[in-house]
């Protein structure tokens, strides 16, 4: 993330972002990185998947905005995709919680694993709105410069792409609403899969089926829910 052509980025977030990585901002923010590995820090998601997201869904193929907070803190759990965790790592709760609402939403049984890569190559851009975390401590990367970037990614694929589902779930999430063009965008909004606020209508919501609804309104594919055996 030095310069330029150290950035591993998809070509199409590359190109919309790239003004991004010469802010202030993004210098503070790589600085803050640097001293928390020499200081022996142990962070996640390792460096290639920092940006997983985006390398999965490229901006002219993100049909659905779901956002998350920050990365799992455990080990072997982040790989740069909100909500999901690594094969072999047991399912976290709030992902139990989205899978039991899918199985009411649209019959689909509950997956045996918590990878939701297959989601993100169909097009669903699963974006935690900070990017690292530090293992063990929650939140420890929260305003530290990624609110600014993933901001304007939340900015950028609602300028640049038609027709979009955005799941907001939560209040966290909720806070980015105001980044997003309502006219041409469907925003569903809930409270979070957590379980200590899932009962309080997110089971129930109906966000899967409602998604698909409107792809399929707009001539777009839907989306396939059901993940490949792991």
């Amino acid at each position: 993330m030095t310069d330029d052509d150290r950035i591993k980025l998809e070509p199409s977030w590359k190109q919309a972002l790239r003004s991004e990585f010469d802010q202030p901002y993004m210098q503070e923010l790589r600085d803050f990185l640097r001293q928390e590995h020499a200081a022996g820090k142990e962070i996640y998601p390792p460096g290639p998947m920092i940006f997983n997201a985006l390398n999965s869904t490229p901006l002219d193929k993100v049909k659905v905005v779901i956002l998350g907070q920050d990365p799992y803190h455990g080990p072997g759990q982040a790989h740069g995709l909100c909500f999901s965790v690594q094969p072999g790592t047991p399912i976290p709760p709030s992902l139990l919680n989205i899978y039991k609402e899918l199985q009411r939403d649209l019959n689909i049984d509950i997956a045996s694993h918590g990878c939701l890569q297959h989601w993100a190559e169909q097009g669903v851009l699963l974006l935690n709105t900070t990017m690292t975390v530090e293992r063990g401590t929650a939140a420890s990367h929260a305003n530290k410069g990624w609110q600014h970037f993933t901001d304007r990614v939340i900015e950028v694929v609602s300028e640049h792409q038609p027709n979009l589902v955005f799941l907001l779930w939560g209040a966290h999430a909720q806070s980015k609403r105001k980044l997003i063009d309502a006219t041409k965008h469907l925003v569903l909004t809930s409270v979070h899969p957590s379980p200590l606020s899932a009962y309080r209508g997110f089971l129930g919501c109906g966000h899967f089926s409602q998604t698909n609804r409107f792809l399929e309104q707009r001539g777009l594919m839907p989306i396939d829910w059901r993940l490949p055996t792991a």
